[in-house]
């Protein structure tokens, strides 16, 4: 199995697993991306194993971007059992996306 299979199948499981999980589709490049990671850090902080929060290179994983229509860098995608509960491109603060997460796992 290539590292990428396995990278995907990874990703794949995580995302469909119970725990939520917010996707950061970041680039090197991308100074907001780069605003995100203090912020993703206080949020993991804030929420512990309520989430698991992961970053994919959107250039380097080029078809799982493709796939979840990022056109934009930075993009955040809130994943449970492999649905998408919400997702929104630029930089979003700590407290919002607690708020955000909060309401969206209510619904479900």
């Amino acid at each position: 199995m290539s590292d990428t299979t396995r990278k995907s199948s990874s990703f794949t499981k995580m995302i469909n697993g119970e725990v939520p999980v917010l996707v950061d589709f970041y680039a090197d490049w991308c100074q907001p991306c780069k605003m995100m990671n203090p912020i993703l850090k206080e949020l993991k902080k804030k929420m512990g194993d309520q989430i698991n929060i992961i970053k994919v290179d959107a250039e380097k994983n080029a078809d799982a971007a493709i796939k979840y229509n990022v056109r934009g860098v930075p993009t955040l995608i809130l994943f449970k059992e492999g649905q998408i509960l919400w997702q929104k491109s630029g930089v979003v603060q700590a407290n919002q996306l607690q708020n955000i997460i909060n309401q969206k796992l209510e619904v479900s």
